[in-house]
């Protein structure tokens, strides 16, 4: 499956994407609910308004990955939604997380921004 470097509105779910390469990738407002992403290179990847809930990063690499939202009407609408994601091993050097919903408060750590 060819993922492309700028998605919006693509479904990922369930979807096997362990050990994928998708460094640099912005994902809008994507569903990547129960996602296997385990081993998988994220560094500098951005999620914006994406669903995650229950993904599978462990063991990912997400150095320098930004998890955020999309100005919308509704600020409830168009959070990045982190609940339920199984993060050991993941490497989270210098990641960004801005009003995220579900980000774990053990993850605050030095090297990770959240607000």
């Amino acid at each position: 499956m060819s993922i492309l470097p700028g998605a919006t509105r693509q479904s990922f779910v369930g979807r096997d994407l362990r050990h994928r390469t998708l460094d640099g990738h912005y994902f809008k407002f994507c569903d990547f609910r129960g996602a296997d992403l385990r081993g998988a290179s994220l560094r500098g990847a951005r999620f914006a308004g994406c669903d995650l809930r229950d993904a599978d990063l462990r063991d990912a690499d997400l150095s320098y990955a930004q998890f955020s939202y999309v100005s919308t009407h509704d600020p409830e609408y168009g959070r990045t939604d982190v609940t339920g994601v199984r993060w050991d091993g993941a490497i989270l050097r210098d990641v960004t997380a801005k009003r995220v919903i579900g980000w774990p408060d053990d993850l605050s750590a030095p090297g990770v921004t959240t607000s």
